[in-house]
């Protein structure tokens, strides 16, 4: 089959085909794409076997990621925990896949990553073997919000929640440039805690402004202090969390189980009928026992990658930059995660 190439933020196939395709999530819209070439310069293409003029029956999107630092690749998607390939023809997705195997010697990238939520057929036939592997968590929204409720964990999640109430913590949700300020504060505290930069503003407000209503802020306060905060993005029937910070001052007052709560009976009062919790690192289990402690249950989320160029000399061990980046000043730390973030994708 002949390999085409379009672009999806042009051709309105594109969001025709997200639109009626039953494995496509927010991290396959327009407004997510567009976030990604606005903050980063990414560019975002769909290969399909599909002919110009003719309806898109599939189509796998990637990003090119240029960068002298990480080398130049083709990511399924950058900064999206995972990108199902919208191809339900395993002939078809097979034909794809070996023609972007081809695409990738002559453009000499380094590789080709995908993300796919199911890896069915993916390696089959294809030189596309498993790079990364996490647990992935996710919350059947559909039974009653007694039913959800009753499945936190006891200690973990339903006393912090009462807690929280009884602490009379301030709940808003929206996507103004007040409650992106207070999550932007609160997202700095957290990223400093752990030693990692934070992405650039400039993301999240592109985020917002790109996604519109199917992104949501949701923020505690206690009194004029934010206690905590997440980000949620919501598309079809599916709620989406993607952001998470706070302040540890207060981590004794219920704030982030008390945003979970609020984010899924408002979700389910919008028709959500899942909660994608998203994917965490195996070597790091805390976040995963916060996730099954919620009721979320876990699978495993495989990366994929069609290597070509060998991945040359290591970059320094995650400790020693994260000892660096604790050194540094705050409008240093800032810009470092406007300056590498774009070659991280």
């Amino acid at each position: 089959m002949t390999l085409y190439k379009i672009d999806p933020l042009s051709d309105p196939r594109w969001p025709e085909l997200v639109r009626r395709h039953s494995d496509a999530s927010a991290f396959h819209t327009t407004g997510w794409l567009h976030s990604l070439r606005l903050t980063y310069g990414y560019e975002p293409m769909v290969f399909t076997t599909s002919p110009p003029r003719s309806e898109l029956r599939n189509g796998l999107v990637f990003c090119e990621v240029k960068s002298w630092l990480t080398g130049s690749r083709f990511v399924s998607l950058p900064f999206s925990d995972h990108c199902q390939p919208l191809a339900d023809d395993a002939k078809e997705l097979q034909s794809i896949l070996e023609g972007l195997q081809d695409v990738a010697m002559k453009r000499r990238l380094k590789y080709i990553e995908l993300r796919p939520l199911d890896s069915e057929h993916v390696t089959d036939g294809t030189r596309f073997s498993k790079c990364a592997s996490y647990a992935f968590h996710k919350i059947d929204l559909r039974g009653s919000t007694e039913t959800i409720f009753g499945n936190f964990h006891d200690s973990c999640i339903r006393r912090k929640i009462r807690k929280a109430e009884r602490e009379q913590l301030i709940y808003d949700v929206g996507r103004s440039d007040t409650l992106l300020r207070k999550f932007r504060h609160l997202f700095l505290l957290t990223r400093r805690r752990h030693n990692l930069p934070p992405q650039p503003l400039s993301w999240f407000r592109n985020l917002a402004s790109c996604l519109g209503d199917r992104l949501s802020i949701h923020v505690v306060s206690k009194g004029p202090d934010p206690v905590a905060s997440i980000i949620t993005l919501s598309y079809k029937t599916s709620l989406i969390y993607k952001y998470g910070c706070s302040d540890a001052r207060f981590s004794n007052c219920g704030g982030t189980p008390l945003l979970f709560w609020k984010a899924i009976q408002e979700g389910k009062e919008s028709g959500a009928e899942e909660l994608d919790l998203g994917r965490s690192d195996l070597n790091e289990p805390g976040l995963s026992i916060f996730k099954e402690h919620l009721g979320g249950l876990a699978s495993e989320l495989t990366y994929h990658r069609f290597s070509i160029k060998p991945s040359g000399k290591p970059l320094p061990k995650l400790p020693y930059i994260r000892r660096a980046f604790a050194r540094m000043p705050d409008s240093v730390f800032s810009g470092a995660g406007r300056l590498l973030y774009r070659h991280m994708g």
